[in-house]
C-alpha cells in the first residue's frame, strides 16, 4: 500500500508542481501586494486597498453586473439543458444526431462563435434583418440593455451541452426498478419527476450548479471578442475591470479585485459543498 502511495505521489508531483508554480504562488504573490501602496518596495497599508476598492464607481458596477448575469444566465441554462437531458433521456427520433448537435459547441473555437454572434447581432446582422422584414425597428444590441441578454444566451449555447452531459450520466444512473415500482403504483410523470429523477440526480445537479458559477465568473472571453475593453454598462463584468486595470498597471486594485473574487467563489464553493453534503447524507 505504501508502494502504491508513492508510486502515485511520483505521479502527481508534476501537476502539483505546475500548479504551485504557476498558480498557487503568484496568487500568494498577489495577495501580498494588495497590502503594499506599490508592488516594488512597498510599505505595508492594511486594507487601505480594499477600502479604495470598494468605493470605487466602476468595481461596484462591474460586481453587481456579474452578480445579475450570474444570478439570471446559471439557472436558466441549467433548466434548458435539465429539460433537453430529459427529452434525449427518452427514445426519439434523431436522439443521436441531437445529442451530437449539443456538444458541437464544445469543441469549436470561441474565436469562431463569437464571430457568428456578432453576424447575427450586429446593427446589419441576421437578427435585425429578420425583425425589419417583420416591421420592427433594428436594434443595437450590444450596445443597449438588451446586451446582457445576448450575453446570456451566448454562455447558454456555450455550456448547454455540458450539462446535458453531465445529467444524461446522471439519469442512466438512476435504476429503472424505481420508475418500474412507482407504475405499478399509479405513479404520475409528476411524481416520478420529483419523487425520483430529482432526488437521484441530487448530486449531478450540485455539481452543474458549482461548474456554471464558476463558469459564469469567467464570461469575459467571450464579453471582451464580442464588445472590446469597455463594452455597454450592462455587461461591465469583473474581469473587464481587472483587465482594465492591468492595462493602467494599478496593480493594487488588481490584486485587490482578484482576492475579492477569490474570496466570494471559495464562499459560494464552501456553501455549494455544504447543501450538497445535507441533501444527499439521506441517498447514503
Amino acid at each position: 500500500m505504501r508502494r502504491h502511495s508513492v508510486v502515485a505521489i511520483w505521479f502527481l508531483a508534476p501537476s502539483v508542481l505546475g500548479f504551485l508554480v504557476f498558480y498557487l504562488i503568484p496568487f500568494a504573490m498577489g495577495v501580498k501586494y494588495s497590502f503594499m501602496d506599490r508592488p516594488n518596495d512597498g510599505s505595508f497599508v492594511g486594507l487601505a486597498n480594499y477600502k479604495a476598492l470598494l468605493h470605487s464607481e466602476s468595481f461596484r458596477k462591474a460586481a453587481k453586473n456579474t452578480f445579475l448575469f450570474t444570478l439570471g444566465g446559471v439557472p436558466i441554462t441549467i433548466a434548458l439543458s435539465l429539460s433537453l437531458a430529459l427529452l434525449l433521456n427518452q427514445s426519439i427520433y434523431l436522439r443521436n444526431w441531437l445529442r451530437t448537435a449539443y456538444v458541437m459547441p464544445l469543441v469549436v473555437p470561441v474565436a469562431s462563435v463569437v464571430l457568428i454572434w456578432q453576424v447575427l447581432f450586429d446593427w446589419n446582422g441576421a437578427v435585425n434583418s429578420w425583425l425589419h422584414g417583420l416591421g420592427v425597428s433594428r436594434t443595437d444590441w450590444m450596445k443597449s440593455e438588451w446586451a446582457r441578454g445576448v450575453l446570456a444566451v451566448v454562455y447558454a449555447w456555450k455550456n448547454i451541452g455540458y450539462d446535458i452531459i453531465l445529467f444524461l450520466a446522471g439519469l442512466q444512473h438512476i435504476p429503472r426498478d424505481y420508475y418500474e415500482t412507482a407504475d405499478l403504483e399509479g405513479a404520475g410523470s409528476l411524481h416520478k419527476l420529483t419523487r425520483i429523477t430529482l432526488v437521484y440526480l441530487t448530486p449531478t445537479l450540485f455539481f452543474v450548479v458549482l461548474m456554471g458559477l464558476i463558469s459564469s465568473f469567467r464570461i469575459f472571453r467571450e464579453t471582451y471578442l464580442i464588445a472590446g475593453d469597455y463594452p455597454h454598462d450592462s455587461i461591465y463584468m469583473l474581469q473587464h475591470y481587472m483587465n482594465n486595470m492591468f492595462l493602467s498597471l494599478d496593480m493594487q486594485k488588481l490584486t485587490s479585485a482578484a482576492a475579492v473574487m477569490v474570496v466570494c467563489m471559495l464562499v459560494l464553493v464552501s456553501g455549494m459543498f455544504a447543501l450538497e453534503r445535507r441533501f444527499t447524507k439521506d441517498l447514503d
